[in-house]
């Protein structure tokens, strides 16, 4: 006959050996232990056993790779030599709730102590690689910032001196049309031309909106025009706009990282710790 007991919490199978005639003990560590392990212990303690096998109630095989936790979950059949036992673990539930709480204890207590001892060595690694990460990414920012603003500098330039001479179009149009009516011709002369001129400004407009699907603003107008001398320029200038972009992105994520590695509740230091350290 093969008992299957719970002591501390660990169970005790107890089984014959076929040899010697005697009872012998087997305490398994069920989430470690495999049924194969477990059949080399019974056979290692007699050597007379030549066969050891785990069946399921079923008669299907059970996999030496199988944890005894899973094992003794259900029934199953023990065979050792020609004989076979028929074994039935007893309900875990069974075990005490004190046990049980005193497991739960252990095990929060264990969890608590690997923290304290790894989680401060853990955070000074991961902040030194963020450190030297940031470095890298300003140090590969450094040229191509310093490529930006002088591309910045130069569509700036242009966007303004464009602005400026469609304000100076803009005013020889008025002057001429003024010159045009009251020196040279009249308003009845002047006044269709006016028209069409208002006529032809509205069409351009139109035509503006039809091909960028914005309205004619001139704050969104003067962006829109900065960014296409900027873009231009960057392409003449082999300015790397998606690399730059990526590496700000980068440089972001490993801040906000670094950020959130050195609050204090991930520290467990007071704040004024944490100022004095920055």
């Amino acid at each position: 006959e093969v008992t299957i007991n719970y002591r501390h919490g660990l169970p005790v199978i107890t089984l014959t050996l076929p040899t010697r005639s005697e009872r012998c003990r087997f305490t398994v560590k069920p989430t470690v232990t495999t049924v194969g392990a477990f059949l080399q212990d019974v056979q290692r303690e007699d050597k007379g056993i030549e066969r050891a096998e785990v069946f399921a109630t079923d008669g299907s095989k059970v996999s030496d790779a199988t944890l005894m936790e899973v094992l003794l979950m259900n029934d199953f059949k023990l065979a050792i030599n020609n004989t076979g036992y028929s074994v039935s673990p007893p309900v875990k539930d069974k075990l005490s709730s004190e046990h049980a709480t005193e497991m739960e204890d252990i095990k929060s207590l264990v969890h608590r102590l690997f923290v304290a001892l790894h989680l401060e060595d853990h955070q000074i690694r991961k902040e030194r690689e963020l450190l030297q990460k940031l470095d890298h990414l300003k140090e590969e920012l450094l040229p191509l910032e310093q490529m930006k603003a002088r591309i910045m500098k130069s569509a700036d330039a242009k966007t303004s001196r464009l602005l400026w001479v469609g304000l100076a179009l803009m005013s020889t149009q008025g002057g001429a049309l003024a010159w045009l009516t009251w020196w040279v011709y009249s308003w009845d002369i002047m006044e269709p031309v006016t028209y069409f001129i208002t006529y032809g400004s509205a069409m351009a407009f139109y035509a503006y909106f039809v091909l960028t699907k914005q309205d004619y603003i001139y704050p969104d107008a003067k962006d829109r025009q900065f960014l296409h001398y900027f873009y231009r320029k960057s392409k003449k200038q082999h300015f790397n706009v998606e690399r730059y972009n990526k590496l700000k992105e980068d440089l972001a994520e490993a801040e906000e990282s670094l950020r959130r590695l050195r609050q204090p509740l991930h520290l467990r230091l007071p704040i004024q710790e944490i100022n004095d350290k920055d």
